[in-house]
């Protein structure tokens, strides 16, 4: 988990107090203009949007705010406007210290980014569009978004998957799988709006047009939109580069709404590139490792019993004792995921005898573990890994029983005449990984 930055306040014009952060010391100055929900301090919680966040810190100085009524900002009686909302901009880089800067709209915050640079061009460096749209519902002129009739009727389906995450396979296809992300973004929404908040906001969105204002933009625009993007269809990312005068269109692949989420560092590449006049030249390295994936059993069930105060103090003593037995068997710790840990190892016995070691030694402090093992190739960029091996690492986990460490054939066939005890437990289908595996419960 990343620490979050020291969340200061603004005041705009109308008295409303808006949150801001401020991380980084680029040349540049961008602010994040983000959709919908927002939490600048929830956001550092989640080490995917955190990695995306401190992706832009390292070229730019960043800006994060939560719009009024959304957040740690004041709540407000009524939706707020795009005027008012304006305000919050102007009121953050008032307070932060920023004359000009690089606008990044993210989805229903490229709305309210289109206007404040159309009105406020002295303050808007360049504009930078994700996921985003002019337009909220259907015109004749404007085909691929929602009748307002269908957006209206689906307002009262909205709030119950909305507040647990169950939607996740819209947002977020990636993540579909994805017991803590889907965990993760129910938490985020509970504790960034309430439902009347909500239903407040959504039809407040559903009056958004800014058509008219996008021939009036003179500062350089990107606009960025992922070809499969279920939340808003990839011809509102046209339209925008279609009707901004000199605009660039970058379409993406993937399926993924949110930025952070799949391949980011497309997304993240173009930034850097337009921000700065320079595309980040990585070279991934590549290398055989053995990827441990941990969860513990039963954890949002666990924190609810216990409350938060205690359930920290699991939390604690659970990573202080994964950090010593990976110190001790050589791993390497390469990021917690909220109630486990993605780790390496150099060799498959060692990962070995360190997850079984590890689950007795959790056992005995009342936690269970499931652990997934898997050798392959991995690719190392900074300080993540990535690669099918890791995909397949975090599949065998998913199968693994209470207390089980699980491994696939390939860890058992590199270990050959270790001593180490393998227990059959058949084949399975690992969603997004083609074929079968055979999987093996592991001790030592």
């Amino acid at each position: 988990m990343v620490a979050s930055p020291t969340t200061q306040y603004a005041k705009t014009a109308d008295g409303v107090h808006v949150a801001y952060q401020v991380v980084g010391d680029g040349e540049r100055d961008l602010v994040l203009v983000e959709g919908f929900i927002t939490h600048v301090e929830l956001a550092w919680e989640d080490p995917y949007t955190a990695a995306f966040l401190n992706r832009l810190a390292s070229f730019a100085r960043l800006i994060l705010f939560d719009k009024r009524g959304v957040g740690l900002s004041d709540r407000v009686a009524a939706a707020p406007t795009l005027e008012q909302r304006m305000d919050d901009v102007r009121a953050v880089m008032d307070a932060a210290g920023s004359e000009s800067a690089v606008l990044f709209g993210v989805s229903e915050g490229a709305p309210l980014s289109i206007v404040f640079s159309a009105a406020h061009p002295e303050r808007t460096e360049s504009l930078i569009l994700h996921g985003g749209m002019a337009r909220a519902t259907w015109a004749p002129d404007y085909p691929w978004a929602a009748p307002l009739d269908a957006l209206v009727e689906a307002s009262a389906l909205i709030e119950p998957g909305f507040f647990t995450g169950d939607d996740i396979d819209i947002w977020a296809p990636s993540f579909v799988d994805d017991v803590q992300a889907k965990e993760r973004l129910g938490k985020f929404r509970r504790s960034g709006i309430s439902p009347g908040g909500l239903a407040q906001l959504y039809l407040m969105f559903l009056d958004i047009d800014v058509r008219s204002v996008l021939p009036t933009i003179g500062v350089p625009t990107l606009v960025l939109h992922r070809h499969g993007d279920r939340v808003v269809n990839v011809g509102a990312g046209r339209f925008l580069a279609e009707h901004i005068p000199g605009a660039r269109f970058v379409e993406l692949a993937g399926p993924d709404h949110l930025p952070w989420v799949g391949d980011s560092d497309a997304v993240l590449d173009e930034i850097e590139e337009f921000v700065t006049g320079t595309r980040r030249s990585v070279v991934p390295d590549r290398v055989l490792a053995t990827v441990l994936f941990t969860d513990i059993v039963g954890s949002t069930e666990r924190a609810s019993a216990l409350g938060d105060a205690a359930w920290r103090k699991v939390l604690d003593a659970h990573d202080a004792t994964v950090r010593t037995y990976l110190e001790r068997y050589r791993g390497r710790e390469v990021k917690t995921t909220g109630d486990g840990f993605l780790a390496t190892f150099d060799g498959p016995a060692r990962a070995i005898t360190c997850a079984t070691e590890l689950t007795r030694a959790l056992k005995a402090a009342d936690v269970d573990i499931r652990v997934g093992l898997h050798t392959g190739e991995v690719e190392i960029r900074g300080d993540d890994v990535g690669g099918i091996a890791v995909h397949i690492a975090a599949r065998v986990q998913a199968e693994a029983q209470p207390g089980e460490v699980l491994v696939s054939r390939t860890v058992t066939e590199l270990v050959a005449g270790s001593g180490i005890r393998f227990d059959d437990r058949g084949t399975h289908a690992l969603k997004g990984v083609p074929g079968d595996w055979q999987l093996f419960a592991a001790s030592v």
